[in-house]
């Protein structure tokens, strides 16, 4: 039963509100169901902005990638360089300094190119990245919107909810695998359930995801923007 208190500013109840009252309802959800619906609301968005920090192999990798069915752009930070990523459709395109393509190895290019040759010749422009080279593989699952987040949107162990909670002004649903240890996501409350937050599992990250269905211009680099390079791009 409710408790009423008469103030000097008019009546109140003690009931506390509802936090799930003109949500999307998924907050009532038991945690696995939530996981499924926030997937699919994932899955089927056209396009998405993925920001934040991921740890693989011992790498941090810093992101501020846009995505879409058909390709993605962005930035990517990692061991001090930052390069640009573009994919549109089979075709990777990687920017970055000289710097980026430096090394102390005194590597060649596949023309013959001495390592500070093929510096001069790579940086700030484009690389076109052949479909058979190791950092096309490397590379392109940053652009892959179904790849990355297929990847990365798993919590490990038993799933739980963690109680209501605010993301960049939009309310939230927490879940936990094993109570955070397994990882940590906020799905959305309004408008569709889609994820908001990412807290990986081992302290392999942590990801924002925003601008949920937002379109943005997504075409190949001019020809004067852009230098094809060999076969193989020397490793960085």
């Amino acid at each position: 039963m409710c408790a009423l208190v008469v103030t000097g500013t008019g009546l109140l109840t003690g009931c506390g509100a509802d936090p799930d009252e003109g949500t999307n309802g998924v907050g009532k959800l038991p945690a696995d169901t939530i996981q499924t619906k926030t997937r699919k609301a994932a899955t089927t968005a056209d396009a998405v902005r993925l920001s934040g920090t991921v740890v693989t192999s011992g790498t941090t990798y810093t992101l501020d990638m846009r995505l879409k069915g058909d390709g993605g752009t962005g930035s990517v930070t990692a061991k001090g360089s930052t390069f640009r990523l573009l994919r549109v459709g089979e075709h990777l395109f990687l920017k970055a300094d000289a710097a980026f393509w430096s090394h102390e190895d005194g590597a060649k290019g596949d023309d013959g190119d001495s390592d500070a040759a093929a510096a001069a010749k790579l940086g700030g422009l484009f690389v076109k990245v052949p479909t058979g080279d190791p950092s096309y593989k490397k590379f392109s699952g940053f652009t892959d919107k179904d790849v990355l987040l297929e990847g990365l949107l798993t919590l490990h162990g038993t799933l739980a909810t963690d109680g209501h909670h605010t993301q960049s002004g939009v309310r939230t649903i927490r879940i936990t695998g094993d109570k955070g240890s397994g990882g940590t996501l906020d799905v959305s409350l309004e408008g569709a359930p889609y994820p908001l937050r990412l807290v990986r599992a081992g302290g392999a990250g942590t990801l924002l995801l925003s601008d949920w269905g937002k379109n943005f211009p997504l075409k190949e680099p001019s020809k004067n923007e852009t230098v094809d390079y060999g076969q193989q791009l020397p490793s960085s």
